[in-house]
């Protein structure tokens, strides 16, 4: 069996190979991804087709992600069903071309790279797009968004479609459409404070932040001790205990590695795990209508595969978690009112981030009432 396995790995490893050099790899990711380069006639079928499919094309569109392509199982990050989809949906016109696993960069070094045109698309963190349009920066705020639901409701509403839209589309770029992943979470680490399942349970906790000051001062108004930590130390700040817990969704922290030094992980709710997918706009509107209108409706097709994703991605990457020793806590409808209590976005707290992001006290009701109005699309929350 182990011989078996050692020579179906060392024919995957020459057909990446050789494919790779004969200038194929994006077709070599998508034989990848479709488990085909154990075959050498699958691998180079698919070889073949992409050839093809770039050959016919008249445009190719370049998009870069920070995921390798199988963190779809349990990040539903759909890189590959929008290339298909874009593709399908412009009958071939275009082609696009992955450069995945942030062989082009990540987060904000992509975002400048498709605001000057020198990749197509890209995706990134929703934050991102923060620095020309301020109201988006209001997606950390806690309970506004968090949940799936209203997420969704909230980046699919006229109210985001007029206010947001055209702030980021005047710095260059067009929104292809939005991920859901999954809330951010509560997650601590071995050895660490125990399960969390109400604010008084943070007490002292050492929690590692991003550099939003909204989420450090969320986390110290629950009752943590927010610990600024860059994303690439946090591995090892969390193993050595310089930080005792951490936020991502339960899909980044699979994905991230972190499975082994965490013990308990509780779904709070508070800030969406939130992506997008954006696109240069003067090259999306240098296309031909047809074009456009299939760039559009494949993005549209990808965003509903994405929100159908959420569930089975979440419960991969628990079962995964959980292998490991990791324990599961969901919060009743009452422990989740505590958490609002403590530090919700209806806190006089909040009012000069309100006033300073979205304009005034009047705008940020209008978004929160775009966020609680059930929208025309569905999805599934922890």
């Amino acid at each position: 069996m182990e011989k078996d396995q050692k020579e179906l790995a060392s024919a995957e490893r020459r057909n990446f190979l050789k494919l790779t050099a004969s200038g194929g790899f994006t077709a070599a990711l998508v034989a990848g991804a479709g488990g085909m380069l154990w075959s050498t006639d699958a691998s180079a079928q698919t070889a073949n087709e992409e050839r093809d499919r770039e050959k016919a094309a008249e445009h190719v569109m370049t998009l870069a992600t920070a995921y390798v392509l199988g963190a779809s199982r349990s990040y539903p990050i759909m890189q590959l069903d929008l290339k298909e989809n874009i593709q399908n949906a412009t009958n071939g016109k275009v082609y696009v071309k992955l450069a995945p696993g942030g062989q082009l960069g990540a987060g904000g070094s992509l975002v400048q790279k498709v605001q000057g045109g020198t990749i197509q698309a890209a995706q990134h963190s929703l934050s991102n797009f923060a620095p020309f349009a301020s109201t988006v920066d209001l997606i950390n705020m806690p309970y506004l968004c968090g949940s799936n639901q209203r997420f969704t409701n909230l980046v699919n509403s006229d109210y985001w479609n007029a206010e947001v839209h055209p702030k980021v589309e005047a710095a260059g770029f067009k929104a292809l459409f939005y991920v859901n992943i999954d809330p951010r979470v509560v997650a601590v680490r071995k050895g660490g404070a125990g399960a969390v399942l109400s604010p008084g349970d943070l007490s002292g906790v050492k929690f590692r932040v991003p550099g939003s000051k909204m989420l450090q001062q969320y986390y110290r108004m629950v009752g943590a001790n927010p610990t600024p930590v860059a994303w690439g130390e946090t591995p090892s700040a969390i193993k050595q205990g310089v930080a005792d817990a951490l936020d991502p969704s339960v899909g980044a922290l699979y994905v991230f590695g972190f499975k082994d030094i965490l013990s308990h992980v509780t779904f709070t709710q508070a800030v969406p795990d939130s992506q997008v997918y954006s696109c240069n706009l003067e090259w999306f509107n240098s296309m031909p209508a047809d074009v456009q209108e299939g760039i559009m409706w494949g993005s549209e097709m990808t965003a509903h595969q994405n929100l159908s994703k959420v569930p089975s991605a979440r419960a991969y990457a628990m079962a995964e978690l959980r292998k490991a020793g990791v324990e599961f806590h969901s919060l009743s409808a009452d422990q989740l009112a505590e958490w609002q209590e403590a530090g919700g976005y209806q806190r006089s707290e909040w009012d000069e981030f309100k006033t300073e992001l979205a304009g005034s006290i009047e705008a940020f009701n209008k978004l929160e009432e775009a966020a609680s109005t059930q929208g025309k699309y569905y999805v599934h929350d922890a």
